[in-house]
């Protein structure tokens, strides 16, 4: 019996194991050799007629920065700029859909992913076409005077900006609908019977259970922008390219793979640096607690009062025995 038990355990304790090894494999397969396979192609040095020779050139590195930094520059400020105009536009409308939506929410929400039935190209192409010199968007625009009457939009860096905000924006509204949905409504409703006002209800109890959302959407919306280079293809000019157009050149027009890849890696680096910093930031731990102690609520779990519990009751002793514990014990 006692093997049969350890024989059960052992099995219990290998399936997690099971479990994570076809997402262990294709991590490995598809991410991990991937980024070996680039790490050593950027030490190499050739061309694509003579052939790459691995020569660990390291030197590669700081003359890539060197070389391509404004590009590093202009492709974070774009994203972030992006970032922060899906932000203020994405939090309003989740707020809108989660709280004041009613019967038009699930039409609301169909219509936030619905750019998403048609291809990321073809969505920035018809952005050329709306933004175009000649188009009655921009006559518009001149007539009241946004911009003037020899000026234009397509080919600026406020076209691209806007294409990057217009391509994720979703990634920034699901994230902070789907944290909103989640609030108790008891709990605003608490704090207002508290004397709070719509405001304080908000800054203090509707926007910090809904940081896990901005936190989340913000990632989601500025990592895949700092690389992107479709929407400065089509919407730019070169001196509006970023990184990516840089790194897509350098693969496909120039050849120079060695370069691609040492900037490739260095895009990740950085990005992978200001996550960290904007998670520290951030305070991801205790957002997450604040989360966690939502969920318990909303499952009906009750929070800690931080009061000490009152002792249960003893029943009353019969009359009888506290009587005969009041006696003098007799003498042996």
């Amino acid at each position: 019996m006692l093997k049969r038990s350890k024989a059960t355990v052992r099995r219990w304790n290998t399936i997690p194991y099971v479990l994570l090894a076809p997402g262990l494999l294709w991590l490995g397969l598809f991410f991990v050799a991937p980024l070996v396979i680039m790490f050593a192609m950027s030490l190499r040095e050739g061309t694509l007629a003579t052939g790459f020779e691995l020569t660990w050139n390291f030197a590669i590195y700081p003359e890539s920065i060197a070389d391509f930094s404004e590009h590093f520059i202009r492709s974070f400020w774009y994203a972030g700029v992006a970032t922060a105009i899906a932000l203020l536009v994405a939090y309003p409308l989740a707020y809108a859909i989660a709280f004041r939506a009613g019967k038009w929410k699930n039409a609301l929400l169909f219509a936030v992913i619905a750019p998403f039935f048609t291809t990321y190209l073809i969505r920035t192409l018809a952005w050329t076409t709306i933004l175009d010199d000649a188009s009655p968007i921009v006559d518009t625009l001149k007539f009241v005077g946004f911009i003037p009457e020899d000026g234009r939009i397509l080919a600026t860096t406020s076209a691209v900006i806007a294409g990057i905000t217009y391509n994720f924006l979703p990634f920034m509204i699901l994230p902070i609908y789907a944290s909103l949905e989640r609030i108790d409504k008891g709990l605003i409703e608490a704090a207002k019977d508290l004397y709070a006002s719509s405001r304080q209800a908000f800054l203090r109890v509707t926007l910090p259970l809904s940081m896990p959302g901005v936190v989340a959407g913000t990632l989601l919306m500025f990592i895949p922008s700092v690389g992107d280079f479709i929407n400065a293809t089509f919407l730019g000019s070169p001196s509006q390219f970023m990184i990516g157009n840089v790194i897509q050149n350098r693969y496909l027009k120039v050849t120079d793979y060695p370069t691609a890849a040492a900037l490739s890696f260095i895009l990740m680096v950085l990005i992978l640096v200001g996550v960290i910093i904007y998670i520290r930031l951030a305070g991801t731990g205790s957002i997450m607690e604040a989360a966690a102690a939502e969920d318990g609520r909303s499952d009906g779990d009750e929070p800690p009062s931080g009061r000490a519990e009152a002792p249960e009751a003893q029943p009353a002793a019969p009359a009888h025995a506290s009587a005969m514990s009041s006696r003098p014990e007799e003498a042996t």
